[in-house]
């Protein structure tokens, strides 16, 4: 009994509560990713790096970051430049979390062999959705399931940004890619985004998504993760306006959107204890409208194809997937 006691009551971690400090204290803490780095104007990657590590320093309490190879990466690390003001470690596409697990496991070595006597820092790991949905997956699992104590950040932008825009496990259906272009035969990408963020929750571990549009539900999401001893997973929207064809001053407008039409719901999940949060948790009391997907797809060139008499079929269908998402998802949460 003690076990299952222990888990029914871990099963309380994801409830999001408060930040650690007033917000108007953490935003005046040195930025740990700095500017004059390289990514895109209006790219959602360095907004959501910047919450997550204000989060994280508001903490006090050492963390070090390792990044899978990605547009984050390349913009901020460019040789023989950082924009990281913490240890920071690059790795290839696929073994993010496998690097991970290396150095905390190399910390708790040198621990032992009373080669390092200092607080054990916490591994934040970011990947996109190429670097985690796909060619990373397979590490992450194996790190997890391993019980390392990290959090993976993946950023997902809907697509492989950094080499060409190409089509992944993360890219919406029927989104316009170069290796999934709409044309006359088929309307972009033809298949669903793989459900990572359910993928990693059954796995039995704390999963958060979050918006870097509701930002205080994003920190304290990241808070909530870095308070595990063990592995945490949050899936956070990413817009890329160059990938989705927006202007770059309307990015976080349009993460906002996604969580408005219910494309990209909020939760946290631990368990099976499922709890919707922020704007998706008013949605489902009725306190906020639920708008319809045309409202997000209309602000982006890559669905203007659905648009188009021939594909006027396809946005009913996936007006009626989401809905049908959506309603599992708030019976999972008890409404």
């Amino acid at each position: 009994m003690g076990r299952v006691q222990e888990l029914i009551d871990m099963t309380e971690l994801p409830m999001i509560g408060k930040l650690n400090k007033p917000l108007k204290e953490i935003v005046k803490i040195d930025n740990i990713l700095t500017g004059g780095h390289r990514l895109c104007a209006g790219c959602g990657a360095g907004t959501m790096a910047r919450q997550v590590t204000l989060a994280a320093k508001a903490m006090d309490q050492p963390f070090m970051i390792t990044n899978a190879t990605g547009c984050l990466e390349v913009a901020t690390t460019i040789y023989p430049f950082t924009a990281w003001k913490v240890p920071f470690m690059h790795n290839a596409f696929e073994n993010a979390s496998a690097t991970a697990s290396g150095t905390i496991a190399a910390f708790e070595a040198m621990k032992r062999k009373g080669i390092y006597d200092g607080e054990q820092p916490k591994m934040i790991v970011f990947g996109g959705d190429g670097g985690t949905y796909d060619i990373g997956l397979q590490s992450l699992s194996g790190a997890v399931e391993r019980g390392h104590d990290f959090v993976y950040v993946c950023y997902n932008n809907g697509a492989y940004m950094n080499t060409g825009i190409q089509r992944s496990g993360g890219t919406p259906m029927s989104a316009a890619t170069t290796t999934s272009p709409a044309g006359t035969k088929i309307p972009g990408k033809i298949k669903w985004a793989k459900p990572l963020a359910e993928i990693m929750a059954a796995h039995d571990i704390p999963v958060f998504t979050a918006s870097p549009f509701y930002y205080r539900d994003l920190m304290t999401k990241t808070q909530e993760a870095l308070k595990y001893e063990g592995p945490a997973f949050i899936l956070i929207d990413s817009p890329c306006n160059l990938g989705h064809k927006h202007a770059p001053g309307e990015s976080l407008e349009i993460t906002k959107l996604a969580v408005q039409t219910c494309f990209f719901p909020l939760y946290s999940t631990y368990l099976d204890n499922w709890k919707l949060t922020g704007e998706s948790l008013k949605i489902a009391k009725g306190q906020s409208e639920k708008l319809p997907v045309t409202d997000y797809f209309k602000t982006q060139g890559r669905f203007k194809h659905l648009f188009e008499p021939q594909w006027a079929d396809k946005l009913v269908e996936i007006q009626k997937t989401i809905d049908e998402k959506w309603e599992r998802l708030k019976k999972k949460a008890g409404f």
